[in-house]
């Protein structure tokens, strides 16, 4: 089976990326992950300024999930441009590169792109617009009217594919969509993050250190393929699909409920090659199926929106 497929203009040799937040800027895994087997990543989200990050511990394990308050830590835009692009362009070759940014006011995630859209080694943005373990802050992808501002002015900012990613406890996630959509947005990445948290029995204390975080893992596959179906039914826009990806059947799911590609999160916390073992499994199970190209199953389980018409005007002379 076919893996390559292209999107926004970009040609990814599979579909199957690494998600923000788990896999650095790439440099962290180079030694243990086959970067270039891959059809990309997504690097740390960026802020302006370095971010230390919550108060540990950071991560915990919950049964199958985990929950993690990282707190969005990160060196800073300007280390960011002075020592990890710089090593993405002189290491990565054929995965694309999309970097995540993140920020406390619309004005942030401006100051980014002002200042990464001239620098090279990538294709794309994702506007991380809800981390659910910021705190103090509530997500954009929470109000309307604040997504369409952020990517309006992140549209009006950078020439290349712009990816919003929304969250899994969005009450109407499809009109957030459709105004993403509306504001610029190339794509969407669904989703982020569940809030959630845990407790120690014994301490009575939260197992994470900022008392609550994001939960991911296989418990957040049901609202992740959820979000996607409805995504795609909303708008026109090419999907991405994140959340719970730990074997190829979910990847499938994924894929066939309208995403064109998918990211694995924690499942590389478990084991860093799972994303290499599901583009191997991916293009064996395609062969088996008499498939020719990933193309065949991205959606098929789920129609896109009729194209809108106009209304016929009526020739009454009215």
């Amino acid at each position: 089976m076919k893996l390559e497929l292209e999107r926004w203009g970009i040609t990814f040799q599979n579909p199957v990326l690494l998600a923000a937040g788990t896999c650095g800027f790439g440099q962290e895994l180079a030694d243990v992950v086959d970067l270039e087997s891959l059809g990309g990543f997504v690097t740390k989200s960026v802020t302006v300024e370095p971010r230390h990050g919550n108060p540990a511990p950071r991560v915990a394990e919950i049964g199958p999930s985990m929950i993690n308050s990282v707190g969005l830590a990160n060196p800073g835009l300007e280390k960011v441009k002075a020592e990890k692009l710089p090593w993405i362009r002189a290491h990565v070759r054929r995965p694309r590169v999309f970097v995540s940014l993140a920020g406390r006011s619309a004005e942030d995630y401006f100051t980014l792109l002002e200042a990464l859209e001239p620098e090279a080694g990538f294709v794309g943005f994702e506007l991380n617009l809800s981390c659910p373990n910021d705190r103090g802050h509530r997500p954009f992808a929470l109000d309307p009217d604040a997504v369409s501002q952020v990517v309006a002015g992140a549209r009006a900012r950078t020439r290349r594919a712009l990816l919003v990613k929304l969250a899994p406890n969005d009450p109407d996630l499809a009109e957030t969509a459709r105004r993403a959509e509306a504001a610029g947005a190339d794509g969407l990445t669904l989703v982020n993050t569940l809030p959630g948290t845990g407790f120690d029995p014994v301490t009575r204390r939260p197992v994470i250190g900022a008392g609550q975080g994001g939960l991911s893992g296989p418990p957040l596959r049901g609202a992740g393929l959820l979000a996607v179906a409805n995504a795609r039914r909303a708008t026109r826009l090419p999907l991405v699909g994140v959340g719970g990806i730990t074997h190829l059947e979910d990847a499938l799911q994924y894929l066939v409920a309208g995403a064109s590609l998918v990211q694995v999160g924690t499942a590389s916390f478990a084991e860093p090659r799972t994303a290499e073992r599901i583009v191997r499994e991916l293009a064996r199970w395609g062969r088996r199926q008499g498939i020719a190209s990933v193309e065949e199953i991205v959606g098929s389980a789920v129609p896109r929106p009729e194209p809108v018409r106009a209304a016929a005007t009526a020739a009454t002379g009215d």
